[in-house]
């Protein structure tokens, strides 16, 4: 099975969230499966600077208004086509905002072009090479099936998937004229949306099928509180929309091999372990004891609960308990926390900014890690936790509530709690969750079943690949795969 990918941003090589995570490892474990992908991605500047060797593959004279060509390469095991248009690429800043953080004024534009590309690549633009279904991801790529849809050539099945549905590509309805869809496509079953044009919103409309990240976030989205004011559309295609939950790269993040912690460690083998929590302790300037170190690795906005965490800090000093705060975000929240740290001297502590190897050794170090998100379509850091023995302790949202089994009396019992469970997203709640988790620390042989169960969990792609390569199987054709 051939399948065209289309993505705004992929890992290694563009990142700024989970999108660029899942659209550089799902065409590797689908591989497994049978299916064989190709990317297409914008050509950034630190794309291109990343290919040795790459052939033109087809072209396109005016692309919106722009020229363009599409590059075919190899990198990092994934099977590349970028689209080389340096006037709409090529520019510093990053892939959605200049260097002050502001959106490109063309963003329309830039991503309407990789849209109409994409189509095109699906209606057999590049000799010799046909896919079978196209996957599109985000508000970005939302015009790729609306010009499948609209256009002269039959359309193959497509996929969107909604990585997080409160980004939705909403421009006026002025850009609809230099887009290049027919007049009736602005309308309320193409690219329509509140008078406005929608590209998340085409996508959902005229892709075959739609996905998300969890089968909880799937059915929150079919909510007023959750669907962001796509949960009527959502709604009339209820039969269409499938929750599949992330996976991470497990050859990446691995406490046995993991050169970015002080000592690697398997399940067999958690005393290993304090070495690198007394590295986070150094790192952050805390003291060493015994009691639970909380960990939080995030950005700090409201969306991830951290005002939560800040009002909580208190409980957990008072509890015996230690935070180490690593993120960069809301600057009265990022406040907030330097203002507990100042209280906590030795106790708690922040660091402002990313940092990959210190996340990596921040879950090999720490007790437990909290995600007291308000919303979380799938979350990748509860999945990194429970792979190194970090405990999760998260709120009851979507795909939280899918990953984590909360430590209740009977997971206990049956030895198969991974985490501790919350809610409702409140502060009160997320006390308890805290009170809860230092009680269950303290009594170390719990303590470690609940670590080591969660170190056994199955967080690879490989389920997930197979439930994708399904979903594509039951789009194509009868008895072509």
């Amino acid at each position: 099975m051939k399948v065209l990918s289309v993505a705004s941003e992929i890992y290694p090589l563009i990142k700024t969230g989970g999108l660029a995570d899942v659209a550089g490892a799902l065409p590797l474990a689908l591989a497994a499966h049978g299916v064989e992908t190709r990317s297409l991605i914008p050509g950034y500047p630190s794309v291109m600077a990343a290919l040795d060797e790459m052939s033109i593959v087809a072209s396109f004279e005016d692309l919106l208004g722009v020229r363009g060509d599409i590059l075919a390469a190899k990198v990092a095991g994934l099977d590349l086509l970028i689209l080389d248009a340096p006037a709409l690429f090529d520019r510093p800043g990053g892939p959605y905002v200049d260097q002050q953080g502001k959106d490109h004024p063309d963003n329309w534009r830039r991503f309407a072009a990789l849209s109409l590309a994409g189509a095109e690549i699906a209606g057999g633009r590049i000799s010799g090479w046909q896919p079978d279904l196209v996957h599109v991801h985000d508000w970005q790529t939302g015009l790729v099936p609306a010009y499948m849809r609209f256009g002269e050539k039959p359309a193959l099945p497509s996929v969107m998937t909604i990585h997080n549905i409160a980004f939705q590509g909403n421009f006026s309805a002025g850009i609809f004229p230099y887009l290049g869809l027919p007049d009736h496509a602005f309308g309320i079953d193409g690219v329509e949306y509140y008078g406005q044009v929608g590209y998340l919103k085409a996508g959902i409309q005229t892709a075959w099928a739609v996905s998300t990240v969890s089968p909880s976030y799937a059915e929150e989205i079919l909510t007023p509180d959750f669907g962001m004011g796509l949960e009527g559309l959502l709604n009339r295609r209820a039969s269409e929309l499938h929750g599949i939950v992330n996976g991470i790269d497990i050859d990446v993040w691995n406490p046995e091999t993991d050169a970015s912690i002080a000592r690697p460690y398997g399940a067999g083998d958690m005393k290993a372990r304090l070495e690198n929590k007394r590295a986070v302790e150094a790192h952050f300037g805390l003291i060493e004891d015994d009691g639970p170190l909380f960990c939080v690795i995030s950005r700090l906005t409201w969306q991830k609960g951290m005002d939560l965490v800040a009002e909580a800090v208190d409980e957990i000093v008072s509890l015996g308990g230690k935070l180490a705060v690593l993120g960069s975000g809301d600057a009265a929240l990022v406040g907030a926390l330097q203002a507990a740290a100042a209280r906590h001297p030795g106790r708690v502590a922040i660091t402002v900014g990313y940092n990959e190897p210190l996340s990596h050794l921040m879950q090999a170090g720490s007790d437990a890690i909290l995600i007291p998100s308000r919303f979380e379509p799938c979350g990748l850091t509860q999945l990194y936790g429970l792979r190194y023995g970090c405990v999760p302790v998260v709120s009851r949202t979507g795909g939280l509530n899918d990953t984590v089994i909360d430590a209740n009396p009977a997971a206990l019992a049956a030895k198969v709690a991974t985490g501790v469970s919350f809610g409702p997203i409140t502060l009160d709640s997320l006390k308890r969750a805290i009170r809860r988790t230092v009680r269950l620390y303290g009594d170390t042989k719990t303590w470690a079943q609940i670590q080591k169960q969660g170190m056994k969990s199955d967080v690879s792609w490989d389920k997930s690949a197979a439930l994708y390569q399904k979903l594509y199987s039951s789009l194509l054709p009868k008895g072509s795969h």
